[in-house]
């Protein structure tokens, strides 16, 4: 196959790898696989001009991005429904989207993978036509990342301590949302929570929120119910440890579809999409995408062989 990969220079662990070894690495080991590939350093400004000339590029079968969720999302928006796969080189802080597609984490072992891995198709999924592969929210995680935001911080470690801190003060004065939800089905929710998620297929149990069914075809629905601080704190408690099914503090949905009505003033929030913090709309219509997306995904080994 004939790849683009493209590094995003200034994404999470990328900042401090020395970028020449790795881009020889990457030649090397693709190589070995029998495939030809191109390799661009970008900074963040330049990387969707990069993404637009590698989905131009008639000769370019698939584009691996190097870089955070945010890079990852993005560079997915762009492949989707152009035949072209995406790989996914994990260089970002929680790398959600490659633990969903059983992408090595490590980045040598990461290459090795998407070198042999097979292209297949999963799900992606659009708020009012912007795609995301991991989740849309409202509330509590728009102000965390809003909070983390104002903080400094130049590690992985550094943005995790600095999201544990913004995590705190959101828990101690969480916002306040009154919404409406129309369904798939016709049916109708409304709701006043602090924190909304919809993601691009349903939580998998036991671990940090991703997805292990990327090619679910359904949309998740997560309603915070928490009103206290304790009960705030129990909520954050099981998320952690991958607890949904019996968090009794959240209220969980599927649909293909969904409306969703900001009935609050809408203007004092924001919302979050794979990570990145953006403008609300007052009415913002979700929908799931099956099989729009094509990937490297590594194949699980047969146990039994």
């Amino acid at each position: 196959m004939n790849f683009s990969v493209i590094l995003n220079g200034e994404g999470g662990t990328l900042r401090t790898t020395e970028l020449d070894a790795l881009s020889n690495d990457i030649r090397d080991r693709f190589a070995a696989a029998g495939h030809s590939v191109e390799i661009r350093v970008v900074e963040g400004g330049e990387l969707e001009a990069e993404l637009d000339r590698a989905v131009a590029n008639k000769d370019v079968e698939a584009v691996v991005i190097g870089g955070g969720d945010g890079s990852v999302s993005g560079a997915a928006g762009k492949l989707m429904d152009t035949g072209k796969a995406l790989g996914v080189l994990p260089a970002g802080t929680m790398n959600l989207f490659a633990r969903s597609l059983r992408i090595p984490l490590d980045l040598a072992e990461a290459l090795d993978a998407l070198a042999t891995a097979p292209v297949e198709k999963v799900d992606i999924a659009t708020a009012n036509g912007r795609a995301f592969v991991h989740q849309y929210s409202i509330g509590m995680h728009a102000k965390l990342v809003h909070l983390r935001e104002q903080r400094e911080f130049a590690s992985r470690l550094g943005k995790i301590r600095a999201s544990a801190q913004a995590a705190l003060r959101a828990v101690l004065d969480p916002p306040r949302i009154k919404l409406h939800l129309k369904l798939a089905d016709g049916s109708e929710i409304e709701a006043r929570t602090s924190s909304i998620g919809i993601t691009n297929n349903l939580y998998g149990e036991g671990h940090i929120p991703y997805t292990d069914t990327p090619d679910g075809g359904v949309l998740g629905i997560y309603i915070t119910k928490a009103r206290t601080r304790r009960e705030m704190f129990s909520f954050l408690a099981k998320m952690a440890m991958g607890k949904w099914r019996s968090n009794e503090q959240v209220a969980i949905y599927q649909t293909t579809e969904v409306v969703l009505e900001i009935l609050s003033a809408h203007r004092r929030f924001r919302c979050v999409i794979d990570g990145e913090l953006c403008e609300l709309e007052k009415r913002v219509e979700l929908k799931i995408h099956p099989g729009a997306l094509k990937v490297l995904r590594p194949a699980i080994p047969d146990p039994d062989k």
